[in-house]
């Protein structure tokens, strides 16, 4: 039986109808070579009964508890993925019909690539972006690049961009194997930041296709402002900077992040969420060695140059970054 080229992996906790328009435009794609595998997070719906009765190859693994995010993906990879590129795809986000045959020509296309990212569309409203990627900004904050921007922005080719927004992400799987996929103890949040910034430490790169467009509602399970969402986004942005910022930079950047620690404290402290904040601080802090001990690991497999580094930083503040030009094309070979 011959192997899938892609295996879509789908994390699902109580999406509802989200699940079965996912499945739908899966059914719709005009590349045909995959397979699907549904991680179901102990849904206490009935939306995990859209695996059924489909025309391409779907896997339901239920659990009995909610693992995560983050776990379930890696749960997927190690036992039941078989293709040889992975399609981490949200419940929430749809591939327009020709977004995997566009996937699949620009891997034979260009070489030396791990990681793409693919267009992400706003499902409320198509004429706006919901992201090009991810940006992770010099203070530790990160956000998708152009999120609410007109969608004319997209660029006409590939371009890098720092890392992957996992809503609709593609990654060799041997790589997000060797990486040991996302870091667990996230459970959700960050992991894919976290997971492109050691991709980029170890030599790899993230690469946006623009023919490759996927409509995501965003944040549609656990909500954009959450209690859920703040907590976790918080605690674990601090760990993606304490683990992964090069020793040469931490005298530059560490004032950067307090900075920027200490203005989001305010900023909840005005909108009455100052205890939530500080409760993702101190839980952060609280696994602070078992963080060192990661880092160690990270540190000492790092081949990039912290100038190369930084030039894949942003500097700007968010709402000047879709304005700016700041990536690089990338050439087909």
């Amino acid at each position: 039986m011959k192997s899938p080229f892609f295996s879509i992996v789908i994390v699902n906790y109580n999406a509802g109808d989200m699940l079965f328009k996912v499945m739908s435009a899966l059914a719709q794609q005009t590349y045909k070579n995959f397979e699907v595998i549904v991680v179901d997070n102990n849904s206490q719906d009935n939306s995990w009964r859209a695996t059924e009765n489909l025309p391409f190859p779907c896997r339901l693994v239920r659990l009995n508890n909610n693992i995560g995010f983050a776990a379930a993906n890696n749960l997927a990879v190690k036992n039941h993925v078989k293709g040889e590129w992975l399609f981490l795809l949200n419940p929430d986000a749809y591939p327009e019909p020709e977004c995997l045959a566009a996937v699949e020509k620009n891997i034979n296309q260009i070489s030396r690539v791990d990681c793409f990212s693919c267009v992400l569309i706003d499902a409320n409203q198509p004429s706006q972006l919901d992201g090009l990627g991810d940006d992770y900004h010099i203070s530790g904050l990160h956000w998708r690049h152009g999120h609410g921007a007109p969608s004319g922005i997209i660029p006409k080719y590939p371009v890098e961009v720092f890392s992957a927004c996992a809503a609709a992400a593609i990654y060799r799987t041997k790589t997000f194997r060797r990486l040991d996929g996302f870091d667990e103890t996230y459970f959700a949040y960050s992991e894919d930041v976290d997971l492109g910034f050691r991709l980029r430490l170890a030599g790899g790169k993230s690469v946006l296709l623009p023919d490759a467009k996927v409509r995501h509602v965003g944040s549609a399970i656990t909500g954009r402002s959450s209690d859920f969402s703040i907590y976790h986004g918080h605690r674990n942005l601090t760990w993606t900077f304490i683990k992964n910022v090069p020793g040469p930079l931490i005298p530059f950047l560490l004032p950067v992040h307090l900075v920027m620690v200490l203005y989001m404290g305010l900023f909840f402290a005005a909108s009455g969420r100052f205890s939530l904040y500080m409760r993702a601080k101190t839980d952060a802090f609280k696994q602070i060695r078992s963080q060192l001990v990661r880092r160690k690991e990270i540190q000492h497999q790092r081949v990039c140059s912290s100038l190369d580094l930084l030039r894949m930083m942003s500097w700007l503040p968010r709402g000047f970054c879709a304005k700016v030009q700041t990536k690089k094309c990338i050439k087909s070979r």
